[in-house]
């Protein structure tokens, strides 16, 4: 995965920082420490320490190779170290060691700790604590930088499961919201073209022309609904990305008419302005309609219908009612899909939906917020 160009810098100028650091350092110590002059070898080996960090994070092996490599020629030379094996390579090691070859990481650095206290011994006699100071404090910082990149390295994995695993729980909500879509869509299909084709066989000897028009109808709403279920399915069968219906000022108007070619005497009254509402609260307030429309011409046994909608600065209020049954001697609602993915729908916008019977039939209300949606 290619990092953004902010992350890009910010590890170049780290590098660029890690070799200036390392080389002035090692050239500083080299002279604290009865180096005369730092062009008799110190400063060769801070450079060449200095240049491989610039390329540490595309070849972190070579470069503690290389590094190791020049710690030794410079050992050879008979220049007494200013600072030891280990921390001239530290950032070498700690580089290497978020790879997965920790392994060959740590087994370059105990050999090079046995050479040190190889290269060491002649303090031994004169001075054995400084002699055990020095091993003991390499072993420590060896340690201490292979434990470093191990933990990061856990950290660069971690992240990456985390980032996975919250890719696929948005994916699967997506999928889960689409299947809403669908259900919506075939559910309020069905019941305008099982209505019309009601109509169309009513009246296909007495009145072909009538018979037609249902057909004609049926049709149109069939290749409507396809179109949507062509663009929902694509997400259901490729990665998600902008799934979300695009509609326009006369989507619910489509709706009304649809139901009433269905024979349904729907009105339609809208308040406040409907362009100023963020895609996903538009979205819940189109299902809602659909769906309760569809609920009607299925079920209620209905004549008449009124659709209000209230489009506030902070929240949009949704309310379908119908004539049909639903008052007398109900004494309680079996929710379908269709209305628990309403309520789903519009619960995940942080808004409520009631459903119930009225004293003139049946009602739905939803309350969707506006504030803090976006588009």
């Amino acid at each position: 995965m290619t990092e953004p160009a902010p992350l890009r810098h910010f590890a170049r100028v780290t590098d660029v920082a890690l070799a200036v650091v390392t080389a002035v350092m090692f050239v500083a110590v080299a002279l604290a420490t009865g180096v005369h002059s730092p062009w008799h070898g110190p400063i060769y080996l801070a450079l060449l320490l200095g240049a491989l960090l610039l390329v540490r994070r595309r070849w972190p092996m070579t470069v503690l190779l290389l590094s190791i490599g020049g710690i030794f020629v410079y050992h050879l030379g008979g220049v007494e170290s200013p600072a030891g094996w280990i921390w001239p390579a530290a950032v070498a090691y700690y580089t290497a060691a978020t790879t997965p070859r920790v392994r060959w990481v740590a087994a370059i650095g105990l050999a090079q700790l046995a050479y040190s206290a190889i290269d060491f011994r002649w303090a031994l006699d004169s001075n054995p604590t400084r002699y055990a100071f020095h091993l003991v404090g390499e072993g420590l910082l060896l340690a201490l930088l292979i434990a470093a990149g191990l933990a990061y390295a856990a950290a660069l994995r971690w992240g990456e499961r985390l980032r996975e695993t919250d890719s696929r729980a948005r994916a699967a909500e997506e999928r889960l919201r689409v299947s809403h879509e669908v259900h919506d869509i075939v559910a309020h299909t069905l019941a305008l073209v099982g209505v019309q084709l009601n109509v169309a066989a009513d009246t296909l000897h007495e009145d072909p022309a009538a018979a037609a028009a249902a057909l004609s109808l049926a049709k149109e709403v069939r290749n409507r609904a396809m179109a949507d279920l062509r663009s929902l399915i694509a997400v259901l069968r490729d990665s998600p990305g902008d799934t979300a219906p695009h509609l326009d000022p006369a989507s619910l108007g489509r709706l009304v008419a649809d139901a009433r070619d269905a024979g349904l005497d729907v009105t339609l009254d809208e308040h406040g302005d409907p362009a100023a509402v963020p895609a996903l609260p538009a979205i819940a307030v189109y299902r809602v309609v659909q769906e309760s429309l569809a609920n009607t011409i299925k079920h209620a046994g209905a004549s008449k219908a009124e659709v209000t909608i209230g489009y506030g600065p902070r929240s949009i209020t949704v309310e379908v009612t119908d004539n049909g049954r639903g008052s007398t001697g109900s004494t309680g609602i079996v929710e379908g899909h269709g209305m628990t993915g309403m309520r789903e729908r519009v619960s995940a916008l942080g808004g409520a939906l009631t459903a119930g019977p009225t004293p003139a039939g049946f009602a739905v209300r939803a309350d969707i917020p506006v504030a803090g949606s976006t588009a």
